[in-house]
């Protein structure tokens, strides 16, 4: 125990997150999270890459054994650390301190902000399908949408799950329908085959799977949430591994769909918009493109609702560790609603610059590197996991241990790999962005001192 200072009682028992999702909304959450713009938006750019139809199909197979292998693996750390901050805390836990600050800072900062300002465009885009708009009122519509996620949730967090769990089930329908009529309808003259070379690929197997693996992202930000379900050490490991081998079928019928229906000229033709309403008209007609791009608003918005949820728990983890400026301030939750709703206005701040600035596609690409080096670092966690807990029969444990997670592992390392050669200053200024954090953990340290803790169940 520490002492009742000052300092050491920013967050008190009272103050503590509620401890009521449930299985089911989790599991949504995390489909609702990962199966967003990518499954319409980028069958025809991995086609591309990839050369031929059959790399593409295995190409998605193999995304989706590297995030499974990743995701059972990090299940077992989830399992045994079912803290509020999801990977930060896992990284504190495993590697320490400072390792954490790196990793949550970047992700506080630009991926989770930039991913919530992604999904709020895409949302806004995707509703000018039926009302035209320029880019100002598109900018408009985006933060308007963000504001709308956040005082949701800012409300209840267990209403803004209720609420992904029904867009996540309307979303699916359109893409279910096109996979069920897609594999039985067959006078389409598609393009389907299981031929490993074709074309010349535009940007190789690494560019193909790095597409495939950003549609399979954001599984691990269920994590974030294992302080606010209900039994953590049971639920969010199947929460996490029934959403991810859900979406990795999704993803191989409706691909199969696609390359079945569509000739290769169409999907290519279509890289730079989506195929998912081309595919539908043709299975449906037009009121098929009309079903499609409704549901790829609803794509957008429940994405949009999912992506706000880590950043805002990534920055209440490092408050309570006294890592950030203004922790007193950003520690404490509503005390009506027991949200974070401070840390919910800063992440909307930072995502609506993003919006504002049109800057988060060239700011991401500096992260790319360093993002999937502390990913491969959670995953190997599982080696000192072992170590340095003792074995709980009544908690889940990673299957064909130690196999899947270097499975896991050596996917991540090649898509590290190729950026340090593909792309070498990206790698730098990865790193480059997450060392600018170290002058305000200097700061924090003196100020608060060496004791990070000040969680509510230490405060005491």
């Amino acid at each position: 125990m520490i002492k009742k200072s000052k300092e050491a009682t920013l967050n008190t028992s009272n103050n503590k997150l509620k401890r009521n999702l449930t299985l089911f909304e989790a599991t949504m959450h995390s489909i609702a999270f990962v199966v967003g713009t990518g499954i319409f938006m980028k069958p025809a750019v991995v086609l591309l890459d990839a050369g031929s139809t059959g790399m593409a199909m295995l190409i998605w197979f193999a995304g989706g054994m590297i995030s499974l292998c990743s995701a059972l693996t990090i299940a077992e750390i989830a399992a045994y650390i079912p803290k509020v901050g999801g990977m930060y805390a896992y990284i504190v836990e495993l590697y320490g301190d400072f390792v954490g600050y790196i990793y949550g800072w970047i992700y506080m900062l630009i991926s989770g902000p930039g991913g919530a300002a992604a999904a709020a465009m895409a949302f806004a885009t995707f509703s000018s399908y039926f009302i035209e708009m320029n880019l100002t009122q598109l900018r408009i519509l985006s933060i308007a949408a963000m504001i709308f996620c956040a005082v949701i949730q800012g409300i209840s967090t267990k209403l803004s799950m209720q609420l992904q769990a029904i867009g996540t089930i309307a979303k699916l329908i359109p893409i279910l329908a096109i996979v069920a009529v897609g594999l039985f309808k067959g006078d389409i003259p598609g393009s389907v085959n299981f031929d490993l070379v074709g074309g010349s690929p535009a940007g190789g197997i690494a560019a193909a799977l790095l597409g495939v693996l950003w549609s399979f992202d954001g599984w691990v930000s269920t994590c974030t949430l294992g302080e606010e379900m209900t039994r953590p050490e049971k639920n969010l490991p199947k929460a996490i591994i029934l959403s991810l081998t859900f979406v990795t079928a999704l993803y191989m019928l409706f691909n199969y769909v696609v390359f079945k229906t569509a000739s290769t000229e169409q999907i290519v033709a279509s890289a730079d918009s989506s195929i998912g309403t081309d595919v539908a008209e043709i299975l449906f007609g037009p009121a098929g493109a009309v079903l499609v791009a409704i549901s790829m608003m609803i794509s957008g918005i429940t994405s949009l609702n999912a992506q706000i949820v880590p950043p805002a728990r990534y920055l209440l983890a490092m408050a309570n560790k006294r890592q950030v400026i203004g922790s007193e301030f950003l520690c404490k939750l509503n005390p009506k609603f027991n949200t974070p709703t401070r840390c919910l206005v800063v992440v909307l701040v930072i995502a609506s610059i993003y919006i504002l600035s049109g800057t988060f596609n060239s700011v991401t690409n500096f992260v790319v590197f360093i993002i999937w080096t502390f990913f491969i670092l959670c995953i190997l966690g599982i080696f000192k996991l072992r170590k340095k807990f003792p074995h709980d029969d009544s908690l889940y444990h990673v299957p064909l241990y130690p196999i899947v997670p270097l499975l896991g592992v050596a996917g991540a390392a090649f898509l590290v790999i190729s950026t340090i050669i593909d792309s070498p200053s990206s790698a730098l200024l990865g790193i480059a962005i997450g060392l600018v954090g170290l002058p305000m953990l200097y700061y924090c340290k003196k100020k608060y001192g060496t004791d990070h803790n000040i969680s509510g169940d230490d405060a005491e």
